[in-house]
């Protein structure tokens, strides 16, 4: 489909042009999208920004609910994908396709591209294939991010004719109703995807100073793990952050928090700064709010872990993929917050972490390397997902793909690059 954008620079004396800029609205797992070829924007990467915030409806200061674009008024719902075919280096190297990834502000125009969405990431070799960047009667890409020169496998069903399949009835997502094909992505080495290193800081606990009531305000202490895998994490107990800053978590089912006046801010810019993080950066670090499972009659009794996600400073209804994936690799961390309560409360024999979200439940783990390296996490959504199936993602809106005869799961590369 075609989506119009206006900008400052189209104004004439008579109003404001149109441009048509050719897009395609898409859902991956729980994540909303634009998908956009890098060949459609301008070459200069300064001038997308305007864009950008005219696609999703932003800024949208009184409102916050994007009405005027595409977005959805939360996080989720407010991405952004530009995908390219390789550069001759890197197609000499396996990759398939090439995707930026921008997380656009709601009420305000700011645009990082400093993160990755797991989410719409399921998506890129599908929609890769349908727009010619990469046909093949295979489904497998190996993609890459390019902000962060991070590669990711991907494979899901297509057909002999290379028309993507995505209405098998294979896998399901917590949140999102009915079955649909399993798109599989392998993460290859994630650790430092942005600052460089598993453990910015070195170590698998720190303890941070907050000022809850602005940055004047007398500091607290908090203590907090900082991963950083797939997208980088500030993992931090329930049960301290309550103490000092009198948070609620109403329900597993509603991700809603109170007092969020009062929601501490996990750097100074210069501790962010030393640690690899951008200070201007509103999507990354993530911080996620971990505790014990507490039991209740309707609950399953096998939970390892409970988990909220925050991203820009609203509570994520499920677990972001990357978080989950992220905190995967934490639990297997000697030291971690993560570590200590999956030790304590859950099963620490498992190869895999059972994570409750407000969503539902999640299964994830990690890979060691023979030498005690960290290598491919792991998150598993189906019964039938191989020993490289690091997500299988629920993808029925892409478009009207013909759907075809057969399906081949044959492995797409994918670079993520910046």
């Amino acid at each position: 489909m075609s989506i119009s954008h206006t900008t400052a620079s189209s104004a004439t004396e008579e109003g404001e042009n149109t441009n048509v800029l050719p897009a395609t609205f898409v859902r991956g797992g729980t994540s909303k999208g634009v998908f956009l070829t890098k060949s459609s924007l301008p070459s200069d990467q300064n001038q997308w920004p305007p864009i950008f915030s005219s696609l999703m409806g932003s800024p949208d200061p009184q409102y916050g609910r994007q009405l005027n674009g595409m977005g959805g008024g939360v996080s989720s719902l407010s991405k952004i994908m530009v995908i390219s075919p390789p550069t001759p280096d890197h197609k000499k190297d396996g990759i398939d396709v090439e995707y930026t990834f921008a997380q656009v502000g709601i009420r305000d125009e700011s645009i990082d591209y400093s993160g990755n969405c797991g989410n719409l990431t399921s998506m890129i070799g599908v929609y890769a294939v349908d727009e010619g960047l990469g046909w093949s009667t295979s489904g497998d890409r190996q993609v890459v991010q390019y902000q962060h020169a991070k590669v990711i496998d991907t494979t899901f069903p297509i057909s002999k004719k290379g028309v993507p399949i995505l209405d098998l009835p294979q896998a399901t997502v917590a949140g999102v109703p009915g079955k649909a094909s399993k798109i599989v992505l392998d993460f290859v080495n994630p650790g430092g995807a942005r600052t460089g290193k598993l453990l910015p800081s070195g170590k698998p606990t720190d303890i941070l100073e907050i000022g809850l009531h602005g940055p004047d305000s007398a500091p607290h202490e908090l203590r907090a793990s900082l991963v950083d895998a797939t997208n980088p994490t500030v993992f931090v107990d329930f049960a301290e952050l309550n103490d000092i800053s009198q948070w609620k978590l109403y329900s597993r089912h509603r991700s809603s928090c109170a007092g969020r006046q009062s929601r501490p801010r996990t750097y100074s810019p210069s501790r962010r700064s030393q640690n690899g993080f951008d200070p201007s950066a509103q999507a990354q670090p993530k911080i996620a709010i971990l505790r014990p499972q507490h039991t209740t009659a309707d609950e399953e009794q096998d939970v390892d872990i409970v988990c909220y996600a925050l991203s820009m400073g609203v509570q994520h209804k499920a677990i972001p993929m990357t978080v989950g994936l992220c905190l995967g690799v934490a639990s297997k961390i000697e030291g971690t917050l993560a570590w200590n309560i999956v030790q304590r409360e859950g099963n620490p024999k498992s190869d895999l972490v059972r994570i409750r979200h407000p969503g539902g439940l999640v299964d994830v783990g990690a890979e060691f390397g023979g030498d005690g390296s960290r290598k491919v996490p792991k998150m598993k959504k189906c019964k039938n997902a191989n020993d490289y199936c690091i997500f299988a993602l629920e993808t029925t809106e892409h478009r009207d793909l013909a759907l075809a005869l057969t399906s081949r799961k044959e492995p797409v590369t994918i670079l993520r690059t910046h």
